[in-house]
């Protein structure tokens, strides 16, 4: 059994809006605290794991790039989840997203909740 407190980042903004900078740096420092971080993408939170999106977005220059700051969650084996019908009106299917995402419903999300895990929304 995971012992370590779970937390989803929910993120809903997208590449031309800092709040999105915002709650990958708090998915990261999340990491950094030792919690076990959960990445949740809805709407235009999406774009940001389309292949190639967030290689050159910078927009926090007091953080680091959205590049490295995706990175890190995924070098952290952190768990990416995208929203099945947010991808789809945008014309994405699976091969346009990196490989370490999962298409998952909302039910995954509900269930890191009845885990115990808090949520963070941004």
């Amino acid at each position: 059994m995971n012992t370590k407190n779970k937390i989803v980042v929910l993120i809903s903004y997208g590449l031309d809006d800092e709040r999105a900078s915002v709650a990958w740096s708090i998915a990261n420092g999340g990491i950094k605290s030792g919690l076990d971080v959960n990445i949740f993408l809805v709407s235009s939170g999406v774009d940001w794991v389309r292949k190639g999106a967030a290689d050159h977005v910078h927009l926090n220059p007091k953080d680091p790039t959205m590049k490295e700051m995706i990175d890190a969650v995924v070098n952290n084996k952190c768990r990416i989840m995208v929203c099945p019908p947010c991808a789809a009106v945008r014309g994405y299917s699976a091969e346009n997203l990196i490989d370490e995402v999962e298409l998952v419903g909302s039910g995954a999300l509900h269930q890191l909740i009845l885990e115990g895990a808090e949520t963070i929304s941004l």
